[in-house]
């Protein structure tokens, strides 16, 4: 499972809000609640992410192994 916690640590520290982040990425509110229910996400809005925040994916995803992989 991907999961967008280090996002929302990122964000507080660089002192962004979701709303400045849905400016600055021109994404929707809908966006921002796929995020924080760790909803799948196109890789599109990842770049729009990483661009926006000035950094790498990692920074703002992790993948977290939840069960057995078939």
């Amino acid at each position: 499972m991907i999961i967008f916690d280090k996002l929302w640590v990122l964000m507080k520290k660089k002192g962004v809000s979701t709303y400045q982040l849905r400016e600055r990425c021109g994404i929707d509110s809908k966006t921002i609640r796929r995020l924080r229910a760790n909803e799948n996400m196109e890789t599109k809005t990842l770049d729009k992410l990483c661009a926006a925040l000035d950094c790498k994916l990692e920074d703002i995803a992790e993948y977290r192994k939840d069960g057995p992989v078939l």
